[in-house]
């Protein structure tokens, strides 16, 4: 009865998402040639692909930022099992680009069914895998119904419970509980991660406590580093200048770093200024707010279109290309990081911790609950409470260069002391999947 409710739930609420669903479909260009992978229908020579592969592990990641931490589990994996083949799903058009990048030529990437029992028998059907890997907060029922019914074994890997979603789990954990319960193993962020999955309904010794694998899916990138260097010193933002970066920002966080900047050029003429929004669909809004600031707007995108000659006025960049951010924050000085001043959320603070910039975060930071323990403990950054003390902060930093150094050197160190979860985990899973 309770999952005949949940389906009725569940198409109701995908036939309320589907006009903003297909939307974003035409925005992105996404996944609207493979629109059939989400009914378990793939075209000929994917399901050729599929019928060749021997009872390969079937991982899936939503976005971007679970795609890393897939691709650091399937690392993993090999490294212990060179055997393994991998059918990787994921859900964003987004997540897909990067998804690209880290299957590999053996492996099979698909766009995850909808959560509707027909859909995910098909799917099952055509993969048929010895493995499921789920990543931080994937909860879909039936999938992990249907595949523990099959005697599948299934991994939460780098498991949490945000602050927003806790009650809601304890609330229905009557639901939930049966779920968890059929997980062969659990691997937990924290301490807290694991009380809020048990208060769920999650066994007690089906969870293990790992630590966050966002600390081994940090990785600097040299090549694109170099490559951002040499784009932002045609741009008057070489090495003799004082780079600061929004990263990943939301709507109203742009304008706040405007207004810093704007304030603090007219004492510090080396300041620069850099904006990576989360969206590069949003690249257009934030042209019209850098310019309504007064500034002239460099693109990256648009640089081999731009005739004009290389900037060197207060300008600001806007980094509208995808791929590219942990390049930026290794050229950054002090970095920003959105979703957590005007949005809830935060966006992944280990990445500019690592390369080495003095980071800012603001107050809303639930997503990252263990990391920002782990951060702040190690005085590896600052958090502000609001957009005033952002400016206070990024002004004092701005002035002080042996503050501002010391704080990305303690970043740095912070992230490398935490790394290993990874290795950890993939230890575990190794020795129960059967192929």
């Amino acid at each position: 009865m309770r999952w005949s409710f949940y389906n009725l739930l569940f198409a109701l609420a995908y036939l309320a998402m589907l006009p903003q669903f297909l939307l974003r479909m035409r925005r992105r260009g996404g996944y609207r040639n493979r629109f059939g992978d989400r009914f378990g229908r793939y075209p000929d020579h994917v399901s050729e692909r599929l019928q060749r592969m021997k009872s390969p592990v079937w991982i899936h990641a939503v976005s971007v930022g679970e795609v890393y931490v897939a691709d650091q589990v399937m690392r993993a994996l090999r490294e212990r099992r060179p055997e393994l083949r991998f059918v990787f799903s994921t859900t964003s058009s987004t997540g897909w680009k990067e998804a690209e990048k880290v299957v590999g030529p053996e492996d099979v990437l698909i766009y995850n069914p909808l959560d509707f029992p027909a859909c995910v028998k098909r799917a099952l059907d055509a993969i048929r895998p010895c493995a499921f890997i789920l990543t931080e907060s994937e909860i879909w029922p039936n999938i992990i119904r249907s595949c523990h019914r099959r005697e599948v074994p299934l991994f939460l890997v780098n498991a949490r419970v945000s602050d927003r979603s806790a009650p809601g789990y304890r609330r229905l954990r009557f639901w939930f509980g049966p779920v968890l319960r059929m997980f062969t193993a659990i691997m937990a962020q924290s301490e807290t991660d694991k009380r809020r999955l048990v208060e769920a309904g999650a066994s007690p010794s089906g969870i293990e406590v790992t630590g966050s694998f966002k600390f081994d899916v940090a990785n600097r990138n040299m090549e694109k580093e170099q490559s951002v260097a040499a784009f932002l010193t045609r741009h008057d933002v070489g090495r003799d200048r004082i780079v600061l970066l929004g990263g990943s920002t939301w709507p109203g966080e742009d304008a706040v770093l405007l207004g810093i900047y704007k304030r603090l050029i007219q004492r510090h003429r080396e300041l620069r200024l850099v904006i990576v929004p989360r969206h590069f669909e949003k690249a257009d809004a934030v042209q019209a707010a850098i310019e309504k600031a007064g500034f002239v707007c460099v693109r990256k995108s648009r640089e081999v279109l731009d005739h004009r000659p290389p900037t060197t006025d207060h300008s600001v960049i806007l980094a509208d290309t995808t791929g590219e951010l942990m390049g930026f924050y290794g050229n950054a000085d002090l970095v920003f990081v959105g979703k957590s001043l005007c949005e809830h959320g935060a966006q992944n603070m280990i990445e500019p911790c690592l390369c080495g910039a003095a980071t800012l975060v603001g107050p809303n930071t639930e997503n990252f609950r263990p990391v920002m323990s782990d951060l702040l403990e190690s005085g590896a950054l600052i958090q502000v409470p609001d957009a005033e003390s952002l400016g206070r902060e990024v002004e004092r930093l701005v002035a002080d260069a042996e503050a501002r150094q010391a704080l990305g050197a303690r970043g740095v160190a912070a992230v490398l002391k935490r790394k290993g979860a990874v290795g950890r985990c993939a230890v575990a899973m190794a020795v129960q999947i059967n192929t």
